[in-house]
Formats: structure tokens, C-alpha cells, sequence
């Protein structure tokens, strides 16, 4: 069976509350020998010459990031997010094939009590304040569809966040939260980044807070599938789950990337990590505060790359521009023109290298405005002139926080049932049904049964709403897990 290759969007893995707890973490350790330059033979030396001193052994020093570290590390961020993912399927369900815990639930599901409904998610994340006043940069996949969001701060302080908003088709989302003089990144330039320069990541791999990895810039302006938008940068820095939103510096120790994807078989770190070019970022970011969306240009045609054998057959002496592939009827390119063929090598004035190079100058360009257009056609060249489109906003544009009011206590409860009360050796309780807000921060879990609110003993929904109702800033509930009982403090709403 061969084994699938995929692009993963880095987040901590997605938990199931009252199903699977833990995890894993691979640790590997490696000694790196300095290099030492091995003589190849004598030099030839006058006579009378005085002789010189033998050289010394020539060492391959390691690049020194601790300085970075120490001064840009306050500002980068784990972000915490609670949401609910899809019910966990019945026994006669059909599993998802796709879903990593389906063989999980197929070996060991019977032996589980296993809620049914929607469960609990709860991720990680990285992300990187770009303001004093609290504004934050991170992935859109990070935070979508998130019911809470938490940010910690090196420091030890949290923060409830609120989301500015998200854009899914570049991966970005901009957050917020209250605090004020907080320590920022300074902001590069990743045009000027070079292939082979060293890069630092920083972010919370698997949880652990404020992991720094170096590596170098192995590529520029690779395109990966479904992210037609966004120029990526490629490295070969270690980026795991979690490092999801956390930055990419150069050597000045400036904010040059977003790491957003990794390349892997195995969901884990193989080489090859991708990070969204900051400029990119910060367009974005600039109308998500002004507008809560981000408008971009349209053209309406499919393009690729050429080769050599494409580049001939087209009349071309180099393989450069953008093959058009096809073209939407009725849109901006059908009005100007264009045909499938023609290879675009100038857009606006920009010359167009590689095809990623044109969606990002369209995007960039104001809805409404006239942009001339260069093309081989026929081996000849021809210039036209084209009014860009508006591109449709995705729905996920929208600022993300839209949960309703789910009380003080963020809990969906029940009665137990005569059968569940034997289970439970007769005592009374309320069954978790669905849980939000504090609770889900809290880590209670669908399954659970509460058994009393700050010593009082509850066996109906009323009484514990009562109970909440009049219970100051924070609570402890006695919850009955399995066979054990524990009690767990919820900071309330």
C-alpha cells in the first residue's frame, strides 16, 4: 500500500474530550563535530624566508541565535483554542478512512464509554504580536471556528482573545487582545531574503512554549496546491504541530514569514516547511483591522508553469510567464481577450517569471482598475489591456467569535436515567451532554456526570443554574470521570 504524502496545516493535533487523552513526542539527539580543514600538503618557502607559523585548524562555527531569541521571543505567543468537532459515529457508522482516530475507535471503541454528539476540540497554536496595544498575528486555520481563544504571554500572564477577523485563502488571521506595552517583532522585508540564509523559527511545537529552530531558506515562491495566493518560502527548519502562526526570522532578527505547512507522511517535521512571506501577511492584516475583510483582483483564467518543451512549442527562448491553461467565460480575461495559450509575461508593468508570480499581482490589485497585459501569442507578442474583477469573499472572511450565550458555566446537562444512576451506585448527578466557554477551557468532558457545585450536591438543571447564578468569578464542580471522581475550578463568564 503506498503511503500518502501530504501538506499539513501545522496545528496541535485535534483532541476528542471524554474519548482519547495524551499523546506522543519523539525526541532525537544528534552531536555535531566542528569541521576541521585537513592539510593537503607543504607550501614552498624561500630559503632565507623567515618561516611562518602553521595555520590553525579552520572550524565551521554554528550560527548564534540566542540574541534574537532573548529579545523577540517575549513577543511571540501560544494561542489555546477551544471548539466543537463532528459527533463521533455511531457503532454502525461508516468511519471516516481519513480520520486518525478511526482505527482507534475501531480496535478499542467498545471497551470506551464514548458520548455521542459533538465533542469538544482543543488546539495549539503559535502566533506573534505585531502591536503594543495587543494586536496578533497568527494562522486562520489556528483559530477557525473556535468558541475560545487564549493567548499566553511568556510571562505566564492569558488573555482572552477576540478575532479580528480571519482569511482563509491566504491563512491569516489577525486577533486581539486587551493588554497594553507589550513587547512586538520588528518587521522584515522577505523579498530581499536570499536561498541558503539562515532562518530561526520560534513557536510551541506540540505545546512545549517558545521553542526556537534554525535552518536556512531552501526555496522562494513555491506554489502548493489549493494556495494559489500565497508565494511560500520554503525552509528546512523544524516545524511541528503547534508551530502553526509562529514567525520566521532572518539574520537582523526580523519577522520575515508565517509558518503555516509542513510536507510530510507522517504529520511530523521531514524537511520541508513552508511559511506565508510577511508582506503577504500584512496586507492581509491591514484590511482585516479596517474593512473585516480582504478584498483582491480577479482575472479569471487558470495558469501554470511552462517547461522547455512547452516554452519552444509557445515561441519562447526562456521558460518564463504564465501559461494560460484556460479561461472563465464572461470574466475580466474573456473581456480583454485572453485565450488558453497565450503565455502572460508582464502584468501591471511586473514581469511574471513563474505562474505563482500573477495571482499575487492580481490579488494586489484594486477591484475596478485598468491593467495592461503583455502575452505571447503565435510567437508574437502582443499587449492588451484589462479591467480587474473583484474576487468573491469566502464566507469565512467574516470575524470568527459568533458563538452564542452559552451561560456562566459553558455546560449542556441532563438527569441520569435509572440505569445510569445504578452505574453509579444510586447517586444522583447531571450528565455533560455538550460542553462551551469555562467548561471546555476547563477540560470537562461530554460523558462526565457533575455531582455538586462548591460542595452542594446537584440533581437537577435548575439547581445548578441557580447555584451558578449566584457563585462569584470562579467555581469548583465535583465531577464523576470513569471511577474517579475529581474536582475541577472554572473560572466563570
Amino acid at each position: 500500500m503506498s503511503r500518502r504524502i501530504v501538506f499539513v496545516r501545522n496545528t496541535l493535533a485535534v483532541m476528542l474530550a471524554a474519548a482519547v487523552g495524551g499523546g506522543y513526542v519523539y525526541f532525537h539527539g544528534a552531536d555535531f563535530p566542528s569541521a576541521h580543514a585537513a592539510p593537503v600538503g607543504a607550501p614552498l618557502v624561500a630559503a632565507n624566508a623567515a618561516p611562518t607559523a602553521p595555520a590553525g585548524p579552520v572550524v565551521a562555527a554554528a550560527t548564534d541565535f540566542s540574541g534574537i531569541v532573548q529579545r523577540a521571543g517575549p513577543a511571540v505567543v501560544n494561542i489555546s483554542v477551544t471548539g466543537k468537532v463532528k459527533k463521533v459515529a455511531d457503532d454502525g457508522d461508516e468511519a471516516d478512512p481519513d480520520d486518525p482516530f478511526a482505527q482507534f475507535f475501531k480496535r478499542f471503541g467498545p471497551q470506551l464509554q464514548v458520548p455521542r454528539g459533538p465533542q469538544v476540540m482543543h488546539g495549539l497554536g503559535s502566533g506573534f504580536i505585531i502591536s503594543p496595544d495587543g494586536i496578533i498575528l497568527t494562522n486562520a486555520h489556528v483559530v477557525d471556528g473556535a468558541q475560545e481563544v487564549v493567548v499566553k504571554l511568556t510571562d505566564r500572564r492569558e488573555f482572552k482573545a477576540k478575532v479580528l477577523g480571519v482569511d482563509k485563502q491566504s491563512d491569516i488571521a489577525v486577533i486581539r487582545i486587551d493588554a497594553r506595552d507589550l513587547p512586538t517583532v520588528q518587521i522584515g522585508d522577505p523579498s530581499q531574503v536570499l536561498v541558503g540564509e539562515p532562518v530561526l523559527a520560534i513557536g510551541s511545537p506540540y505545546g512545549f512554549d517558545n521553542t526556537a529552530t534554525a535552518g536556512i531558506i531552501s526555496a522562494k515562491s513555491r506554489s502548493l496546491p489549493d494556495d494559489n495566493y500565497v508565494p511560500f518560502l520554503q525552509t528546512d527548519v523544524a516545524v511541528n504541530p503547534g508551530n502553526s502562526g509562529g514567525p520566521l526570522f532572518n539574520l537582523k532578527g526580523q519577522v520575515i514569514g508565517i509558518n503555516s505547512q509542513i510536507y510530510s507522511q507522517t504529520g511530523g517535521f521531514q524537511g520541508l516547511s513552508f511559511s506565508i512571506p510577511i508582506d503577504v501577511a500584512m496586507k492581509v492584516e491591514q484590511q482585516l483591522v479596517q474593512h473585516g475583510k480582504v478584498t483582491r483582483g480577479r482575472l479569471g483564467v487558470s495558469v501554470q508553469d511552462l517547461n522547455q518543451t512547452l516554452s519552444e512549442s509557445f515561441g519562447l527562448k526562456t521558460a518564463q510567464g504564465a501559461l494560460v491553461s484556460s479561461v472563465e467565460k464572461g470574466s475580466p480575461a474573456d473581456q480583454a481577450g485572453l485565450q488558453a495559450g497565450d503565455v502572460i509575461l508582464r502584468f501591471g508593468g511586473h514581469a511574471i517569471d513563474h505562474s505563482v508570480d500573477l495571482p499575487t499581482l492580481v490579488a494586489d490589485t484594486a477591484p475596478g482598475t485598468s491593467q495592461p497585459i503583455e502575452v505571447m501569442r503565435g510567437g508574437q507578442v502582443r499587449s492588451l489591456n484589462v479591467k480587474v474583477g473583484e474576487m468573491k469573499a469566502a464566507s469565512n472572511d467574516a470575524p470568527a467569535n459568533k458563538a452564542g450565550n452559552p451561560g456562566r458555566l459553558g455546560l449542556a446537562v441532563r438527569p441520569l436515567d435509572k440505569d445510569e444512576q445504578k452505574q453509579l451506585g444510586g447517586q444522583n448527578g447531571l450528565l455533560v451532554e455538550d460542553v462551551s466557554g469555562p467548561a471546555a477551557i476547563a477540560g470537562i468532558q461530554g460523558g462526565d456526570v457533575i455531582l455538586a457545585l462548591n460542595g452542594t450536591p446537584v440533581t437537577n438543571v435548575e439547581q445548578l443554574r441557580k447555584l451558578a447564578t449566584k457563585a462569584g468569578k470562579s467555581v469548583a464542580l465535583l465531577v464523576e470521570r470513569g471511577d474517579e471522581k475529581i474536582f475541577v475550578p472554572l473560572t466563570l463568564n
